[in-house]
């Protein structure tokens, strides 16, 4: 599958080349502007990288990294003409992979992209037909298991059910819609919106915690499950 890459930079042409040429890597590219075009792009896709400016028109690159490492974990490199040293390492410190200065070497700059996107994905999580397994929470379809930590969770069949169907389309959106067709009790009862929204609350609460987040709302649609593709 290729390699999707955001390009978060407010130099038009500059941005337009860099889509470009990696497109001629054969990567995937969408170019936002500034930080609210990023942070929206970002709430409806999902980006195996982003190349980030510092400077931008309404806010620091800086910032807007720190939001995408703590809510995304996407790796992030920084491609900036802010070239001192405190700068420099304010952007390691934030979690970047790598800090590129400008003027660059364009073949240089795909190089190190390769080497970012091949580390990253020797990190991926695990991967089975039955299941899901990021060395974290791991869920076992066919025995209708479930471990967070080290912790057995206990699971309905129904939060199995909405697991299920949102592991097997990992990373698209699946609408509240499809879920509440595919969805019947132990009876064979239709389950309805708001029984919808409280089994996924409860799902929630018991497979996430502040640091690993696996279900992402996308309002007026339905969820994606953010983990690895089964």
């Amino acid at each position: 599958m290729k390699e999707k890459i955001l390009i978060v930079e407010d130099d038009l042409a500059l941005s337009a080349g860099l889509c470009f040429e990696l497109q001629t890597d054969h990567y995937i590219t969408m170019a936002a502007y500034n930080c609210r075009q990023a942070v929206q792009v970002m709430e409806s896709d999902r980006f195996d990288l982003v190349i980030l400016d510092v400077n931008l028109p309404d806010g620091s690159g800086m910032e807007l990294c720190r939001i995408i490492r703590e809510k995304y974990e996407t790796p992030v490199v920084f491609l900036t003409a802010c070239d001192m040293e405190q700068d420099i390492l304010a952007g390691f410190d934030l979690g970047a992979e790598d800090y590129i200065t400008k003027p660059f070497n364009i073949q240089i700059l795909r190089r190190k992209l390769e080497v970012v996107l091949r580390r990253n994905q020797k990190q991926e999580p695990a991967k089975n037909e039955n299941g899901f397994s990021d060395g974290y929470l791991k869920i076992d379809f066919e025995v209708l298991a479930a471990v967070k930590n080290g912790e057995q969770l206990v699971i309905t069949p129904n939060e199995y059910k909405i697991l299920k169907i949102l592991t097997a389309n990992a990373g698209n959106v699946v609408t509240r819609q499809l879920l509440l067709e595919k969805l019947w009790d132990s009876a064979e009862n239709y389950i309805d919106e708001h029984t919808l929204t409280v089994n996924m609350t409860r799902l929630r609460n018991k497979i996430e915690d502040p640091d690993h987040k696996y279900i992402k709302t996308i309002y007026g649609m339905g969820y994606v499950f953010t983990g690895v593709n089964l």
